[in-house]
């Protein structure tokens, strides 16, 4: 990415992920649908679990806007995200905690020949990212490459 990592003031929302994070993850996807048909259902948080294998559970406190708060489990554990950017259709962001581990995670849909070219990226930050790098690394590349995947399959077979 050409653009600055992070955020410069602690009230902003994040312009990136933490690029500097021990965990960095990023993948992307081409879909063929429009960015308005991709971000009906990624930003359907309630429901995630019928089409992300990788999602056992969602709950969320509100509409699709900054400071709206969902709780969802993947994996071990339940993870609490805050969303931090909403620009429909082309962007969203949050940051969640789990097992002391602040994640930043964004994902770009950008209109590409008459489909969406779907970017997605995410980095884990603290202690226990830093203890455990290697093993969340191959983790999170794994998720990322699959929810892109199921994205792509709940899009392309729901038209």
């Amino acid at each position: 990415m050409d653009h600055e990592i992070g955020t410069t003031k602690a009230n902003e929302a994040p312009a990136g992920i933490a690029a500097s994070a021990p965990v960095v993850g990023a993948s992307q996807i081409e879909i063929a649908a429009g960015p308005e048909a991709v971000w009906e259902v990624l930003t359907a948080f309630e429901r995630w679990p019928s089409w992300n294998r990788d999602v056992k559970s969602m709950a969320v406190d509100g509409p699709v806007a900054v400071g709206t708060v969902f709780r969802w489990k993947s994996g071990p554990g339940t993870i609490t995200s805050t969303i931090q950017r909403v620009e429909p259709p082309r962007l969203i962001a949050w940051s969640g905690r789990t097992f002391g581990i602040r994640a930043i995670h964004f994902w770009h849909l950008e209109p590409r020949d008459g489909g969406t070219l779907v970017r997605t990226e995410e980095s884990f930050e603290g202690p226990l990212a830093r203890v455990f790098k290697g093993s969340l690394q191959k983790k999170l590349d794994a998720t990322l490459a699959d929810g892109l995947r199921y994205l792509k399959a709940e899009v392309e077979g729901g038209r």
